[in-house]
């Protein structure tokens, strides 16, 4: 008896927790399905009376800039994505393998990176690819976002690799392996799931990015997705309808990422959560 009370505490407990963080995702679909006179409504209805699908009509419409926005995004996430797993995978694996001066305090470091805001370092990135020429290309904004995304990687990826026994190194160079072909042949394909969690990390970051996006990209038609929450912005009003609708296709390519890759992500959290 007492266990199951116990499960129908953490039941009640867990039910409550899933209401709110899920609330505001339902708010926002039904904000999208309401007139805007319903939406100003005292008390706003819980679900629209008139349920009307007119704001995503008008997203996917050919005179809307939604589709350029998303390749944009694209462009962008996954040139971050690419730069920062490439970069990430070596370091992380020298970091959990190697002992040298200074790993602690280097490790300490890529810690700390996470806690700064990325406006930290907006000016100076600015002032450098000015210089270097890049302002107004896709190039600037998938820079700053590895810049962003390469220590997250790393603190993921040493980890996992920490979770690996060591062993299987040294089996590796009993069978004749160097350090490079031990890496690339038995040791990246098992940190396989720690990988795909590095790199949809870094993506969903880079999709998610506005700062980077309109302080380096002037041009509209080279501008991320979203930056286009600033067109439902008017003098006199905003959009709410239109904006949520906007909001809630920005977010699809995210939603089917998690959906599709969740065997990976789990068990590349799980396993890299082993040694710390």
């Amino acid at each position: 008896m007492k266990n199951e009370k116990g499960n129908w505490k953490y039941f009640i407990i867990g039910a409550i927790v899933f209401v709110i963080f899920i609330f505001p995702l339902y708010w926002m679909v039904v904000t999208a399905l309401k007139t805007q006179v319903e939406i100003f409504q005292i008390p706003t209805p819980l679900w629209p009376k008139d349920l009307t699908f007119e704001a995503f009509a008008d997203q996917m419409s050919s005179s809307s800039d939604t589709f350029q926005g998303f390749k944009n995004s694209l462009i962008i996430g996954c040139g971050a994505t690419i730069i920062s797993t490439i970069l990430s995978i070596p370091a992380a694996y020298g970091l959990a393998r190697f002992k040298f001066k200074g790993r602690k305090l280097l490790i300490l470091f890529f810690l700390m990176t996470q806690m700064l805001p990325s406006t930290l370092i907006l000016t100076s990135l600015y002032i450098m690819f000015s210089r270097m020429g890049l302002l107004n290309s896709y190039l600037a904004p998938i820079l700053a976002d590895a810049t962003l995304g390469i220590p997250f990687s790393i603190i993921i990826l040493r980890t996992y690799f920490l979770s690996i026994p060591k062993e299987l190194d040294e089996a590796a160079k009993i069978d004749g392996c160097n350090s490079i072909t031990s890496f690339t042949k038995i040791m990246l394909p098992i940190a396989k799931p720690g990988v795909v969690v590095a790199a949809v990390f870094s993506f969903v970051y880079a999709w998610g990015d506005l700062i980077y996006g309109i302080t380096f990209i002037t041009d509209p038609t080279k501008r991320p997705i979203t930056s286009s929450i600033y067109n439902y912005v008017q003098q006199y009003q905003t959009l709410w309808n239109a904006t949520m609708a906007f909001g809630i296709i920005a977010i699809m390519p995210v939603v089917l990422i998690f959906i599709f890759m969740q065997k990976y992500i789990v068990s590349g959290l799980t396993n890299g959560a082993v040694k710390a």
